[in-house]
């Protein structure tokens, strides 16, 4: 049985069980979401480690949480960071280990989207050491009730409609939830961080694609697809939270932005 091993464990988040559990389970109680206005289907979220942004991540999954969904399948979705990659990679493991223990990948739905889509394909080598992924996994499993399975996507260089087009397979499914991992701007000094995040927020708030930039978000790939299945879906987009590393831990001379947000249904308001 093939087991995909934690790569940042004890770099990114804690590697003791004990500690990683109170860890996450204080992140999920500060983080007071306002709930959504709409069924749920979806987060983005921050990929950075926990002492950076696991605040501003904890505050996406805590309005999943607060869902109470009866959720069986997250759809996980990230940038590939270490490994060249065309198109968007599945995982041929059967298993993703962390140490809070294993979590099932939905491998029938892993085989459909390869036979279906001709962007997708397994690479597992971009998977191997990847962070944007990994760090979701401990927030997903003190969430979600056991046996929900995990189908991971790491997307490399993509165009929006191949993304749009998986994404959408799934986005408003019964059962499902989209989970798309994104870091905002990178490096540049905090106040002029704070305003290029905003403008960034409010081009993902209104699902503007073709606005965002690579630079505005290092999973600018498969946002700007999950934004374009968003529209699609007929949803709406609610913004939860904003920080950068700034504010949580280290220099204001170079930080990276984090934002929370959550794909609702229905308009705006509405139920």
């Amino acid at each position: 049985m093939a087991v995909r091993l934690p790569a940042v464990a004890g770099q990114f988040y804690p590697d003791d069980p004990t500690e990683l559990a109170r860890d996450v389970d204080a992140l999920l109680h500060a983080s007071n979401p306002a709930p959504c206005s709409g069924p749920l289907h979806g987060v983005i979220v921050p990929h950075a480690g926990y002492t950076y942004s696991g605040g501003v991540a904890g505050i996406a999954y805590g309005a999943l949480r607060d869902s109470h969904q009866d959720i069986h399948t997250v759809l996980l979705v990230g940038p590939a960071h270490h490994v060249y990659l065309e198109g968007l990679g599945t995982s041929s493991a059967q298993i993703w280990r962390t140490p809070l223990g294993d979590v099932w990948l939905a491998t029938d739905e892993a085989e459909q989207l390869i036979n279906d889509f001709a962007d997708v394909r397994p690479r597992d080598d971009a998977h191997e050491f990847e962070h944007s992924l990994e760090v979701q996994l401990p927030f997903l499993q003190r969430i979600l009730a056991p046996g929900w399975q995990l189908l991971p996507l790491v997307v490399g260089h993509a165009s929006t409609t191949s993304v749009s087009g998986v994404l959408g397979h799934f986005l408003c499914q019964s059962g499902v939830v989209v989970v798309v991992s994104t870091d905002l701007s990178h490096y540049l000094p905090y106040e002029d961080a704070k305003l290029r995040d905003a403008t960034t927020a409010g081009r993902i708030v209104e699902c503007q694609a073709a606005e965002i930039n690579d630079d505005d978000a290092c999973g600018a790939y498969p946002l700007r697809g999950f934004l374009d299945a968003v529209v699609e879906s007929g949803c709406h987009i609610e913004q939860l939270a904003a920080a950068s590393s700034g504010d949580s831990h280290g220099s204001h001379d170079r930080v990276v932005g984090y934002g929370a947000f959550a794909v609702c249904g229905g308009e705006p308001g509405g139920g």
